[in-house]
């Protein structure tokens, strides 16, 4: 193998340097794009990312160079919410949100949430994986490098241990890069409905133990929600968590305005979620205490709604905003970046340069590995695309096409459109 690797030729290298922290207001539509650019890697890291003649000096025999063919080059897209670890699939809510069934009733009824949950159960850690492996090659087409895996389908101590350990292996064995997060508190399980404060203890003084024991999360999260957990359960839940050394990220004001961006904004979370139904006192809130709101417009599409999070009031009041995918096999079922930053531009009116920063260097921060990923900058991991399009807008503008044509994560191919995903040495 090479020890280093230049890429050439490129319409546009989008670098997105800049400060080393999330950006915000007008910072958000600089993208640093260099025109004619050129990317060199030196093992795993970007050693100059420069024009053409400048890193063309510095190709020798033992260089592989990579002609991009007048294509976008750019970051990696870093995914900072999703649900990747599941058994089965809810395809018939799909079709019966399509005949008029709301969310709320499906769960009503034994579905949503809990119809993984019973799935997942049941299902091996091999399973897990073996499925996990997929949907990590559908992560790949996209040009996503980076996600942020939470668990929250077992609500029993070893189900969500084992879907932990599922994604700590997924990381190991595949290209894609996983920062998990513990959801043991993302629904009350039918066995404890009537014992509430019972599931709670259980999720604070046995289930948080052992995940930090065994060191499978670096962040902690909670469904903050009136049918979910109470704004009390979730502070009860996310104050232990913080005081067992885990960051803190909470799905917030989804389905109603329940108080959980304030809640987030008092805990000092890293990141609040959602975020459908955020009143003005809840935007004032994450930005007085620089919580970064992480939005999902997938699932809003998914779910039939037109109610989409405030991203331009967001932006408009200096907030340092993050798209993701919630990829999930119930409301949000799709791993593709593109598509939503499609979403974020049509449904919230943010330009397609806001979205693409929210969703590489500002979704990096949200991860505390703004200093590692989501631009192309010295010293930091090669993880880029190569994306069959002239103009990085066209990612947005296309919409439903996987625009990804090369894709390396800490300077080794990913995938490739012609084969396929490239399994782990």
């Amino acid at each position: 193998m090479p020890e280093s690797l230049a890429v050439i030729n490129c319409s546009q290298l989008v670098t997105l340097a800049g400060p080393r922290r999330p950006r915000v207001g007008g910072e958000l539509r600089q993208l640093s794009i260099i025109e004619d650019g050129a990317l060199f890697v030196r093992g795993d890291r970007i050693e100059i990312a420069d024009r053409r003649r400048e890193v063309e000096r510095l190709i020798n025999g033992d260089c592989e160079v990579i002609d991009a063919g007048r294509r976008v080059v750019m970051p990696g897209f870093v995914d900072a919410h999703t649900h990747p670890v599941f058994a089965g699939l809810r395809a018939n809510e799909f079709e019966q949100r399509a005949g008029g069934a709301t969310y709320r009733e499906i769960a009503a009824r034994g579905g949503g949430i809990r119809s993984t949950v019973r799935a997942t159960r049941n299902a091996s850690l091999s399973d897990l994986i073996k499925a996990g492996k997929r949907y990590s090659e559908w992560f790949l087409r996209g040009g996503t490098t980076t996600i942020e895996a939470k668990s929250g389908y077992g609500l029993t101590i070893e189900d969500e241990l084992k879907i932990l350990r599922a994604i700590r292996q997924l990381n190991s064995e595949t290209p894609l890069r996983y920062v998990s997060t513990f959801l043991g508190a993302h629904d009350i399980p039918a066995e404890y409905r009537s014992r509430r404060a019972t599931y709670v203890s259980l999720v604070i003084n046995e289930m948080l133990p052992r995940v930090v024991e065994e060191k499978l999360a670096e962040y902690c999260d909670v469904f903050c929600e009136a049918d979910v957990f109470s704004n009390d359960e979730t502070r009860q839940i996310l104050s232990a968590a913080r005081g067992q050394g885990l960051g803190l990220r909470v799905h917030a004001d989804q389905l109603s305005l329940s108080g959980g961006a304030r809640l987030a904004a008092e805990l000092n979370a890293a990141t609040a979620d959602h975020l459908e139904h955020t009143d003005a006192a809840g935007i004032a809130a994450l930005k007085a205490a620089k919580v970064q709101p992480v939005l999902l417009p997938g699932s809003v599409y998914a779910l039939g709604s037109r109610q989409y999070p405030p991203a331009r009031e967001m932006i408009e009041a200096g907030l340092g905003i993050v798209l993701a995918t919630d990829f999930n096999p119930g409301s949000s079922p799709t791993p593709s970046i593109p598509m939503v930053l499609s979403l974020a531009c049509t449904q919230m009116k943010m330009t397609p340069a806001e979205a693409v920063s929210a969703a590489t260097i500002n979704a990096a921060y949200s991860l505390r590995r703004g200093d590692e990923i989501g631009s192309l900058e010295k010293g930091k991991c090669a993880d880029f695309v190569i994306h069959d399009c002239e103009d990085y807008r066209e990612l947005a503008y296309f919409f439903g096409v996987e625009h990804a044509r090369q894709v390396y994560a800490s300077g080794q191919l990913a995938f490739d459109r012609t084969n396929g995903a490239v399994a782990r040495p």
